[in-house]
């Protein structure tokens, strides 16, 4: 079922259009109402910075990859040096090198794309944390306690850098640079896919690192209408030729690879070291993206399980359904990111576009999920304006798609003035 949204009242939208186009009588109108802009949020190629360490070959290779495939500009690559194969930076060294890419990253940069695997943590806070926030220990937990939360969280902020001065960071993450190469392969290929997927939503035995199902009810109360939503009571998701979203909470997640997942697949499990890529006791979070996945987290040191510290399911799904790229999603999903690693392709987008449909004297847009808020209506005589407001559209959660009936013809865009996600 799809909820709907109409705009009322059209006598005041109609005189106006009408005016409009009185006023310019020398441009040709349309014949029909033609949609020219529905925002939508995502981070652009332009927007990503990409941090290559030219000590490290495979870090140049997927580097150079990454930029030809997501047309990254060349200003944008952030050249750094050191050691390579070691998982963890010192707080010094990290700081050294936090100092030069603030220095010579460009302005427009909001969030960075790192290109190796190793290290994944500096001290005691992942290296995405890390390079998103700078070094601060208020980001770190030596024992079960909270830490520093994101401002970043569930927030509609757009540009993180220009509003809190943080930039969002993933890293590309792989054991080779061919399996990186398939990352980023499924990532490109994500792009306004639509991909018709099922969450899945796993309650395991586990209790200690189950905690996140206390809340699957309300997620597949909210998210079923808008695409295939299942609780899955098992340690095991088996044979399932549709996932786009799994949740889970085991150190060890079995049959993954029985399993087929989508271009721009999100996965993670809960559990105390899933962001140990390498060499650790638990399931290494590398092991989604080897199965097919194209965006998965875990911590680096002991985070306890607190629910605050692991994406919220709810929350992800939501604003990557609404058209959020990967990293914005999964960043915005974390309250408490300091201990976790996000790996992935930041730039997977399969929910980007608005379709839009102009019949019977009215205007039809439609999305997997529309991003709710209250927008400005505009309306011009022809596409390069001048626009005039029009009125004002309420679009509720849940909403996928809008009908504005008895719609003169003329161009027409929104303008998102006020914008909020409920929390799951």
């Amino acid at each position: 079922m799809r909820a709907t949204a109409r705009l009322n009242p059209l006598r005041l939208l109609r005189g106006v259009v009408a005016a409009l186009l009185l006023q310019t009588g020398a441009q040709a109108a349309p014949s029909e109402p033609v949609l020219t802009d529905f925002p939508q949020p995502g981070l652009s190629a332009d927007q990503l910075g990409v941090i290559v360490n030219d000590d490290d070959p495979d870090s140049v290779a997927i580097a150079a990859y990454y930029r030809e495939k997501r047309g990254i500009p060349a200003a944008n690559l952030i050249h750094v040096r050191f050691k390579p194969g070691r998982s963890t930076l010192t707080r010094a060294e990290f700081v050294n090198l936090k100092r030069r890419v603030d220095r010579i990253t460009p302005r427009q940069v909001q969030a960075f794309a790192l290109t190796w695997a190793q290290p994944y943590r500096v001290d005691c806070m992942s290296i995405t944390s890390a390079f998103a926030f700078g070094f601060d220990p208020a980001y770190c937990a030596h024992t079960c306690k909270p830490t520093q939360p994101s401002p970043y969280f569930n927030s509609d902020v757009a540009r993180p850098y220009a509003t809190y001065r943080i930039r969002p960071t993933m890293s590309l993450a792989a054991a080779s640079v061919a399996e990186a190469r398939k990352l980023i392969d499924r990532g490109v290929a994500a792009d306004g896919s639509n991909p018709a997927g099922t969450a899945y939503l796993v309650s395991t035995s586990d209790k200690n690192r189950n905690v996140r199902a206390a809340g699957y009810e309300t997620v597949h109360m909210l998210m079923q209408r808008i695409m295939p939503t299942e609780i899955v009571e098992a340690n095991a998701l088996e044979n399932k030729s549709d996932v786009m979203f799994y949740f889970t909470g085991l150190t060890q997640v079995p049959a993954l690879d029985s399993n087929t997942f989508l271009p721009g697949a999100i996965a993670d499990h809960l559990t105390s070291a899933g962001g140990v890529l390498f060499g650790g006791s638990q399931m290494s979070s590398l092991r989604w993206l080897e199965a097919g996945a194209t965006g998965s987290y875990g911590a680096v040191v002991e985070p306890c399980n607190f629910a605050a510290k692991f994406p919220v399911p709810g929350i992800v799904m939501a604003r990557y359904l609404q058209g959020e790229t990967l990293i914005e999603a999964y960043w915005k999903s974390v309250q408490m990111p300091g201990q976790g690693i996000f790996i992935g392709e930041p730039l997977a987008r399969p929910f980007a576009g608005i379709a839009h449909d102009a019949r019977d004297g009215g205007l039809s847009l439609s999305a997997r999920l529309l991003a709710p808020g209250l927008y400005d209506v505009q309306a011009a005589p022809s596409m390069i304006g001048p626009y005039r407001s029009v009125g004002r559209l309420a679009i509720a959660w849940g909403t996928r798609q809008v009908r504005l009936d008895h719609v003169p013809p003329a161009y027409y865009r929104f303008e998102r003035r006020t914008a909020s996600v409920p929390a799951q």
